[in-house]
């Protein structure tokens, strides 16, 4: 079973900038689509952006022109370029492949 391992999360001020980074081992980005989803504490999941297996990505409205995913197919990993970050973004941000298979989450939080 494929289990994706998210890292790069943290703590930063509005305004700021992190990139997330989901590399699932033994599993490739070429074959499956990936996407991050994020759950804020006490809220539902909710799905933040993807790429498909021809690279097109999507975007939620909310981080729409903030957020830029990517993905790295030497390395089986995908990233989360993440700008203009705003409170409301604090949340646990996780990765899902195929659809399918979860990772454990990376937490983001961002202070006023």
């Amino acid at each position: 079973q494929v289990q994706p391992v998210e890292s790069g999360g943290g703590s930063v001020q509005a305004g700021g900038s992190l990139r997330l980074s989901c590399t699932a081992p033994g599993f490739t980005s070429k074959t499956c689509g990936m996407a991050w989803y994020r759950q804020p504490a006490g809220k539902q999941r909710e799905w933040v952006s993807g790429i498909t297996i021809d690279d097109r990505t999507l975007y939620a409205d909310s981080v729409k022109g903030r957020f830029t995913m990517s993905k790295d197919k030497v390395r089986d990993t995908v990233y989360l370029q993440m700008n203009s970050l705003k409170p409301e973004d604090t949340a646990m941000y996780s990765c899902r492949a195929c659809g399918t298979y979860w990772g454990q989450g990376t937490q983001v939080t961002v202070s006023s």
